[in-house]
């Protein structure tokens, strides 16, 4: 089963003043999303598409082409404004391309079976992608329409360096 993880890294990092997604945290240089690509990979994950922006192509490839696609397929697709479903249009004024569903969709052509979400300046953890790999593994023959989230502990993922913003999924509401 060839399983994909889609990894959303198109922000712009407005806040942060700069490409968060690529910059080194690691001993040698490791960005954050290196170490989600390591655990994905363990998990069972055999393909990468990240949805970038094309203005920062050069430096997203140039940064992360340090062996990742000798290891695993990787694709960047492109989270560009124009990029939407027939029928609808880009509103007069709008500049900017919208949230994470629309990044989803710009990987609509690169993506042809299970796959998981994650966002390149978040740290998930192994256990979260062995989780998530299960899931799609399992329920992939059952169903075309079969969806799932791991979920964490809200006291678990805030910091103690500044705020940051979250939501909370309540089950069984409706």
């Amino acid at each position: 089963m060839n399983l994909t993880l889609v990894v959303l890294a198109a922000g712009r990092g407005s806040r942060y003043r700069g490409l968060k997604q690529v910059d080194a945290v690691g001993p040698s240089g490791e960005a954050l999303m290196d170490y989600s690509l390591y655990d994905a990979v363990k998990a069972g994950f055999g393909k990468v598409v990240f949805v970038i922006r094309r203005d920062f192509e050069e430096q997203f490839k140039s940064r992360t082409g340090h062996g990742l696609g000798k290891s695993i397929p990787t694709e960047c697709v492109f989270q560009e404004l124009s990029s939407l479903p027939a029928g609808f249009s880009v509103p007069e004024g709008r500049v900017k391309p919208w949230g994470t569903a629309h990044a989803v969709l710009a990987c609509r052509h690169a993506v042809g079976g299970p796959f998981a979400v994650i966002n390149a300046d978040d740290f998930y953890g192994r256990e979260a992608y062995r989780v998530m790999a299960d899931h799609l593994v399992r329920t992939s023959s059952a169903s075309t329409n079969n969806y799932c989230m791991v979920g964490f502990e809200l006291n678990k993922t805030l910091s103690d360096h500044g705020p940051v913003s979250r939501a909370i999924c309540e089950v069984g509401r409706g």
